[in-house]
């Protein structure tokens, strides 16, 4: 097979820009102690390829398209078991992977907030994240306080990693060129084992924070905590997008002590 046909369901756009491919692999620290790295929908191998030449690491590939699979066992065929033909939604990582990774990835935009909360969800285990997302996505992630961008993901994201944006690609630099700009990212795992508050509550908070963004939290959480439950903190008189990952974990705290 000396190619893959680019499936738009699969969201497929195969990047063939080798030096961006180089780049984004270069993202990985491998000193921060990961010898297992996953690469999330491998296409044709661009990023495969580099990934492959790293000595400090095991190198992983995961894809659902049988069209792919077929193509990188052929082109890679000491990969062996290291070549998962599979859903990464739906992967149990206990499988294959011990305390520290690193996952790697063009990922399919169409799926691209699934597959960072499946990140999430491994967060004890996954320590670096590099990948490429549709440019809108990747400064969603890495957002600020204040900012329209500002939202649901940047707060979950930004609660247990360093979010960094590292630079933009065009679409001449894939096939079939997607509609929108694209940008590489990184996530860094930080300190934090543990929010300082119920997490589940914390994160129904922020949810209800906003799915209502344009109203203040006073009345954005009134479907969390009655209205005459609520401090004079006057957080509460703020919208959802001013405030920081800590101060969600304050009001986490004060509705928590609430009830």
């Amino acid at each position: 097979m000396s190619t893959v046909r680019a499936k738009k369901h699969l969201g497929q756009h195969f990047l063939n820009d080798k030096n961006a491919a180089q780049r984004i692999v270069e993202a990985l620290t491998p000193s921060l102690g990961f010898t297992q790295v996953l690469e999330v929908g491998p296409g044709m191998g661009v990023l495969s390829d580099f990934l492959l030449q790293k000595t400090a690491y095991e190198t992983y590939l995961i894809d659902v398209d049988d069209e792919s699979i077929e193509f990188l066992a052929d082109k890679y065929s000491e990969l062996g078991n290291r070549l998962i033909h599979g859903d990464f939604l739906a992967l149990d990582f206990s499988k294959y992977f011990g305390d520290k990774m690193a996952i790697i990835g063009n990922f399919p935009y169409n799926i691209s907030s699934q597959i960072l909360f499946k990140i999430l969800d491994e967060r004890h285990r996954v320590i670096q994240m590099a990948g490429m997302f549709q440019k809108e996505v990747a400064e969603r992630c890495v957002a600020k306080p204040g900012s329209k961008e500002y939202g649901i993901l940047s707060i979950f994201l930004q609660a247990y990693y360093k979010v960094e944006y590292l630079f933009t690609v065009k679409a001449g630099a894939f096939n079939p060129p997607p509609k929108v700009l694209s940008g590489v990212m990184r996530m860094t795992r930080n300190e934090v084992e543990k929010l300082d508050c119920d997490e589940q509550l914390f994160w129904k908070v922020v949810k209800a924070g906003f799915n209502q963004r344009r109203k203040t939290l006073r009345n954005a959480l009134s479907a969390v905590v009655q209205k005459d439950k609520m401090s004079d903190n006057p957080l509460y008189e703020l919208r959802a997008e001013r405030l920081t990952v800590g101060d969600f974990v304050q009001l986490t705290n004060e509705i928590a002590n609430s009830r």
